[in-house]
């Protein structure tokens, strides 16, 4: 199996970790963390399955998808209940990593799902009918709001990652966020947790960003993972490369971080396994 016996090798979970990266407020980090911690994982030994529910699609594009007309996407399995087999399509250069890509039909899947049965739980039901059993991870790309697909993805998955900006208003419209995550555990999934916090755009000249940092970490403690990303201008030129930042540029400053953060999620899950 790739990775076994290879020193960089990261353990592996005993069961297959899904993990829901979301953030309704937009330009966090979300599609950039998704993707980038993916990459990290794979480059390691790990399994990975990144499912993409943004219709914006930038988690597709930024792993190299081919997407067109025909494709068939992410939408087919909420709303024609497609198997998510069919949908995944391996990332170029990066062996273990897979990729279940969105397309703009997902756009108008919010609308669609309004009408179906157990409405709330189509991408869970297409997760219980994979074999998650050659997975380790399974991340899945929020959208920017929290509307019917940000739902599914909280009733399909164990845990949540939420990155947070080291920015002005950064935890502004995060109660909500911690709002939604209590109701859909209390009333569709009481395994559900928030497992990680990631602090993204870090600027160590500022005094903001410090203080940002601080404040995270006072209200979330050890949920918060001891990596800062920086601002990087090579994790956001990566995507227009159809690639992560990992494959695009893996001495950055913000490869490096994202490599780091993924090495804390993956020795986490030994915790996790054992608690």
């Amino acid at each position: 199996m790739a990775g076994q016996g290879h020193e960089d090798a990261w353990p592996r979970p005993k069961t297959c970790r899904i993990i829901s990266v979301a953030n309704q407020k937009g330009g966090v980090g979300k599609t950039t963390t998704t993707v980038n911690i993916a990459a990290a994982l794979a480059m390691h030994g790990q399994r990975v399955l990144v499912v993409d529910l943004d219709p914006q699609g930038n988690a597709s594009t930024a792993l190299g998808m081919e997407r067109d007309a025909q494709t068939r996407s992410i939408y087919h399995c909420l709303v024609e209940d497609e198997e998510i087999r069919n949908l995944a399509q391996p990332v170029p250069d990066i062996p273990n990593l897979w990729c279940a890509p969105a397309t703009i039909d997902l756009a108008g899947a919010e609308i669609e799902l309004v009408s179906l049965v157990a409405r709330e739980a189509r991408l869970k039901r297409a997760f219980a009918a994979y074999d998650t059993t050659d997975l380790d991870y399974i991340l899945i790309d929020c959208p920017p709001s929290l509307g019917l697909l940000t739902v599914n993805a909280m009733v399909a998955c164990d845990e949540v990652m939420i990155p947070i900006q080291c920015e002005y208003y950064a935890l502004e419209g995060l109660g909500q966020l911690l709002r939604n995550v209590e109701l859909v555990k209390s009333h569709l999934n009481t395994g559900l947790s928030i497992s990680t916090i990631l602090l993204t755009m870090y600027d160590g000249r500022t005094r903001l960003s410090q203080q940002v940092a601080e404040e995270v970490r006072s209200h979330f403690g050890d949920l918060v993972l001891n990596t800062l990303v920086p601002r990087s201008v090579r994790v956001s030129e990566a995507p227009s490369y159809a690639q992560s930042v990992m494959t695009y540029d893996p001495t950055s400053t913000g490869a490096v971080a994202y490599l780091g953060a993924a090495r804390e999620i993956a020795h986490r899950a030994e915790g996790l396994s054992a608690g």
